[in-house]
């Protein structure tokens, strides 16, 4: 079974650890296209680090953060990210924060629940293409809309270059996919795998109507991830997850079988 979840937005900044090393992370095919996003993002930050043209640089960082879509109280992350090469790693799962990582609670995990994690889950990165829970990264700001000038389209250029590694992380298990449509457009599951692609949905219910919204929906699928890590179980299909689910106390509605897989709706009423 492989995990897909998507990363978060906002990322704990490491005081301490190795920097970077692009060779020692997981999916070593990856390394060639991590470079490219690595080395465009640096050089679109680091135009504007240079103390003695203070006007200049003023201006290069603006532009830089307009291109990753950061607001004027956010151009603290246009230098992070000229750092990267040399900025302090830790763990993803440490490195990653917000409602769905708190509610997933990676460092609580028991001990055998961490080793599923290890090698059941995977995080689309924008930078990293696919990461693990142990991948050893920096904190980064790049988001998988963004447009950079030596690369074009981060989620076009993963499109190009993320399948083979997916499928070998995927092997013969089932698919289960939590990530949000902007980290969905990476990497799209070809009809051939339908059969064992679960795609699910948190649906808040509130006096009869059912919609989705964004916190219900990040913690709960935090909440599954680590109810399903903790449980061991590895179901090989669609059905076999729902059942799962609906084991460990969740209440869920199973789409007909399509193109896409299976979409499984969680219908929740509270956190």
């Amino acid at each position: 079974m492989l995990i897909l979840l998507p990363p978060s937005e906002g990322k704990t900044a490491p005081r301490r650890g190795k920097a970077l090393d692009l060779a020692s992370l997981g999916s070593p095919s990856l390394t060639s296209a991590r470079e490219q996003v690595l080395d465009a993002l640096v050089s679109l930050c680091a135009d504007g680090q240079d103390p003695a043209t203070p006007v200049q640089n003023g201006l290069l960082v603006e532009r830089a953060a307009a291109t990753l879509g950061l607001g004027a109280t956010q151009l603290d992350l246009v230098a992070l990210n000229a750092g990267l090469r040399t900025a302090h790693t830790a763990r993803a799962d440490r490195i990653y924060t917000g409602v769905l990582y708190d509610a997933l609670d990676f460092a609580s995990l028991s001990t055998a629940a961490r080793r599923r994690a290890t090698s059941r889950v995977g995080i689309m990165s924008s930078l990293f293409g696919l990461v693990r829970p142990g991948d050893a990264i920096p904190a980064y700001r790049l988001s998988g809309d963004a447009v950079l000038p030596q690369l074009g389209s981060v989620a076009g250029f993963w499109r190009e270059n993320l399948e083979p590694t997916v499928l070998d992380a995927l092997g013969s298990g089932l698919l289960v996919d939590l990530r949000s449509g902007m980290y969905a457009a990476f990497w799209r599951p070809s009809r051939d795998l339908a059969k064992r692609v679960a795609t699910v949905r948190v649906l808040h219910e509130h006096n009869g109507t059912r919609k989705v919204v964004s916190h219900f929906n990040k913690a709960t699928k935090g909440r599954i991830v680590r109810a399903v890590l903790e449980d061991g179980g590895n179901p090989r299909t669609p059905g076999a997850f729902a059942d799962l689910l609906r084991d460990l106390g969740w209440k869920v509605e199973e789409s007909a079988p399509g193109a896409k897989g299976v979409q499984l709706d969680v219908v929740v009423d509270e956190i």
